[in-house]
């Protein structure tokens, strides 16, 4: 039965059909596929490369596997029909997301985020091939658009890193209206232009990098107050909300609005988010650049729609092969001298898009507009306002201490995971406020990288330990070191160390904080190159030890001062004797030197806690948790 059999006195349609389960399966599905991701990479890192002790090149290759394989499909949809392709690759996504949620991590993550990275693949190459192309941008751009905003909702904490029933809940419902989407979604002549496929790979590398909140994070190594972080969550979910009205409408018109909220972000980010300015132009020509509702590749470009959508089909596998060679481009540069910038990098992937989306759409000017509803601004209004109320918190207030004891806790977190893999910043927080410290020294601080799954390692932190914190940034402005407190701070800069030919960039973060009535220097920082860089710490601490105590009081005493982090030096190595010589001592050699690295098996201290005369040790120890590779030193100190 046909369906004006079905429907005889419904007016005739105009434009796309209705119900649009296609595209809700392109928006649940790349929702999925990025969640996967998110999880891929720092899997990758933690658990095959175990954060440094792989070869960059086995990592590449065990990566670059799982993003090949889906060409297998090529072949397959030449033997079965290519929605066998889609439904194959949509089922085996679905698996390894629901998976993915129950898993404690270690090699089981390690598989199925892998697995789950192809099967994404595989369906969207079966998409390509069987989706109607009217439907494929505002898809493609509002799965983005949801799964970033959904994890700047969530305090950039996905799904996949909560514990109890309501994190499995919402995946389960998210995945069931995904298969329901799949199995509602009949093939549909008119497949998309191959370069609105090819812009997908670089689109998610832009939105991972820039589009999760990273993008917006101040420059400023203090806190702000709690209204400003919101305010930036708010302009960047309506970016998004913008963007998913420029791919819907295929206006150029529509394409100002995530254009002025992504110069917002430029400005906050540094040179590097024109990127984000570039890339939200390439999505209103990828908009543009698309006929219309009932138009697709093969009205554009003169081919059969078959060939067209095998273009489709192997240009969006071909633009996430961009998305992985990029990524490692970028993040490599933080330990190898590749002799150009990496800022370099994302600038590259946006021009790219622009120029791939703007040569279509010069060829294709004429392209018909379809109208958005009205109600779509007030939705977007409200997704963008509730988005940064959730995540507004206010700003800890200042809490002296009366005596002269502080506790003092140094941790390396390695990006906020743990032995499996799995993200423990709760944990983090829940472990170090039941020890109840006045100052928390971290290093190895994410505070967005999309190669960790672009989470706020400190605000997550610091949210959970009641805290106000001070960052200071070292290999880029996203990593680096940071101190919380509540103590009143009276002083407060960053030392860039010099790199002494080590590629990762250090720096030695200064603090004076007051302790009842004495104040009490902390330098914070993790050496890269202990040699080189130990003399210039040691050189900063003696520069904290003198006191600024006005003309004509007397003799000034020094300032008691700390030097703690991951000093990646041993008590017996050369670089100690300089710190010493700086007047420190180390309170653990009285514990019998309990080892802090690796967490699993230690067998050599290398994060400490040196103190200055003025200071004594009450209480010393190195916890065994499992929160990081490394183990955290807790100090007891008295002042005077």
């Amino acid at each position: 039965m046909t369906e004006t059999a079905r429907e005889p006195h419904a007016p005739p349609r105009r434009g796309l059909p209705a119900p649009p389960w296609p595209l809700v399966m392109l928006v649940t599905g790349v929702a999925l596929l990025f969640d996967v991701v998110r999880v891929f990479l720092p899997s990758l890192i933690t658990l095959f490369g175990r954060a440094g002790e792989t070869s960059p090149g086995r990592m590449g290759l065990y990566a670059a596997l799982w993003f090949v394989l889906p060409f297998a499909a090529i072949p397959a949809a030449r033997l079965v029909p290519p929605r066998i392709v889609l439904v194959a690759g949509a089922a085996a996504l679905t698996a390894a997301r629901l998976c993915l949620q129950v898993s404690d991590g270690g090699t089981p993550q390690l598989l199925l985020a892998s697995a789950g990275v192809t099967a994404g693949l595989v369906f969207l190459y079966g998409c390509a091939r069987t989706t109607r192309g009217a439907w494929v941008p505002a898809g493609l751009v509002g799965g983005l658009s949801g799964a970033s905003i959904l994890h700047l909702a969530l305090d950039r904490v996905d799904l996949v890193w909560r514990d109890g029933p309501l994190p499995w809940l919402a995946v389960t419902a998210l995945c069931a209206a995904f298969l329901w989407s799949v199995r509602l979604s009949p093939p549909s002549p008119g497949p998309a232009p191959a370069a609105v496929w090819f812009a997908f790979g670089p689109m998610l590398l832009l939105a991972g990098m820039y589009g999760g909140g990273s993008g917006m994070l101040p420059q400023e190594a203090g806190q702000h107050s709690g209204a400003y972080p919101a305010l930036m969550v708010t302009l960047q979910a309506g970016a998004w909300c913008a963007a998913v009205v420029c791919a819907w409408t295929s206006s150029w018109g529509w394409a100002a609005g995530p254009f002025l909220v992504a110069a917002v972000a430029a400005l906050e980010a540094g040179v590097t988010g024109l990127a984000a300015i570039v890339a939200t132009i390439a999505l209103g020509a990828c908009a543009a650049a698309t006929a219309g509702p009932d138009t697709g590749a093969g009205h554009d470009t003169g081919a059969r729609p078959e060939t067209a959508a095998r273009r489709g089909g192997v240009a969006v596998l071909g633009g996430m092969l961009v998305f992985l060679v990029a990524a490692f481009l970028y993040y490599a540069a933080f330990d190898a001298d590749l002799g150009f910038p990496n800022a370099v990098v994302p600038v590259a992937v946006a021009a790219l898009v622009a120029v791939v989306a703007f040569r279509r759409g010069r060829r294709h000017r004429s392209a018909p507009v379809r109208r958005a509803p009205r109600r779509w601004g007030s939705a977007a209004l409200s997704i963008a306002l509730l988005t940064g109320l959730v995540t507004w918190q206010r700003l800890p207030a200042e809490r002296p201490i009366e005596g002269n004891e502080f506790t003092l806790v140094a941790y390396n977190i390695r990006m906020g995971f743990g032995l499996g893999g799995r993200l423990d910043l709760d944990r983090i927080a829940a472990w170090a406020t039941a020890r109840r410290p006045d100052v928390v020294l971290l290093s190895e601080v994410d505070r967005g990288w999309l190669l960790n799954g672009g989470h706020d390692d400190l605000a997550r932190i610091a949210r959970g330990l009641g805290m106000r914190y001070h960052f200071a940034p070292a290999a880029d402005r996203l990593w680096g070191d940071a101190l919380l407190t509540n103590l009143p701070v009276t002083e407060i800069g960053s030392t860039r160390l010099n790199r002494h030919g080590y590629p990762t960039g250090a720096q030695a973060q200064s603090i004076v904080l007051e302790v009842g009535d004495h104040e009490v220097g902390i330098v914070n920082t993790h050496l890269q190159e202990p040699r080189g860089q130990a003399p210039e710490v040691a050189a900063i601490a003696r520069r904290l030890a003198a006191a600024a105590l006005p003309p004509g009081v007397g003799v000034a005493e020094p300032r008691p001062v700390i030097v703690a982090g991951d000093l990646n030096t041993t008590p017996s190595d050369p670089q100690m004797r300089v710190l010493e010589a700086a007047g420190l001592t180390d309170p653990l050699l009285a514990l019998g030197d309990p080892p802090t690295s690796p967490a699993d098996a230690p067998v050599r201290r290398i994060d400490h806690v040196l103190i200055s005369k003025g200071l004594t040790a009450v209480a010393a120890d190195v916890p065994r948790v499992p929160f990081s590779d490394h183990l955290p030193v807790v100090v007891r100190l008295r002042v005077g």
